[in-house]
């Protein structure tokens, strides 16, 4: 669910940050870190139940901290990937390349709310994931109570939330795609691009450049990923 990195975009993000930063410097009288080493540390038809087979364990505690606290790496979050991607059933490390793909944002609490106010159909979260996505993943899991307004304020929920996003899409595949790509890299493309896309790419059309890019940087944070996760 990440939106297109471009120089157009950062500048928009640029100006937002000078907008919120001068409107908490008039209001709190102090000062606030740079909203580019600060922010919130942590996208398909839905299948109901809260596992793989259908049931609703409850949610253990994370041992990570959950609320924006400074200077994001997905990486301090290891402990959440690893327990929400084995609810849902997908590969931490996948999940936590896609949170590495998604972190060129600012995911300050704050420097998302205003975006989002001039961007409706902005992203939330440290995984970037849409309202409609949200609301499509949720019915049925440990998290059918939350609200996608949550996800800036909450790590875990925004884990979570990707983790079985992943595993609706997973459900959409086809046993045996025709693409020349794994099981993980169709994922992140539906992550990215929407299952319609995945779907196409799983029968053999040819990823474009956008989606390329985002696939080039999965293979870039993969190895990290894998020494986070494990």
């Amino acid at each position: 669910m990440s939106e297109e990195q471009n120089g157009s975009r950062w500048g928009r993000w640029l100006v937002v940050g000078v907008l919120v930063a001068a409107g908490w410097g008039i209001v709190r009288g102090g000062g606030h870190p740079d909203p580019a080493s600060s922010g919130a540390a942590p996208t398909a038809t839905t299948t109901t139940g809260s596992s793989p087979d259908g049931s609703a364990p409850s949610t253990p505690a994370s041992t990570a901290p959950s609320k924006p606290s400074g200077r994001y790496d997905p990486a301090d979050y290891a402990a959440p990937v690893r327990q929400y991607a084995a609810e849902a059933g997908v590969n931490p490390q996948l999940l936590m390349a896609i949170l590495y793909n998604e972190s060129y944002k600012p995911h300050d609490p704050e420097l998302e709310r205003a975006w989002q106010r001039s961007k409706p159909d902005a992203s939330f979260g440290i995984a970037n994931m849409h309202r409609a996505a949200f609301d499509d993943t949720k019915p049925g899991r440990p998290f059918a109570s939350r609200q996608w307004e949550e996800l800036p304020d909450d790590r875990n929920l925004a884990i979570q939330a990707a983790a079985w996003h992943l595993h609706d899409l997973a459900g959409q595949l086809p046993a045996r795609p025709a693409a020349p790509l794994n099981h993980d890299e169709l994922l992140a493309l539906g992550y990215n691009a929407g299952a319609g896309n995945m779907l196409a790419f799983a029968r053999g059309v040819k990823v474009g450049s956008q989606a390329q890019s985002y696939l080039d940087r999965l293979h870039d944070n993969w190895a990290k990923s894998g020494t986070a996760v494990h």
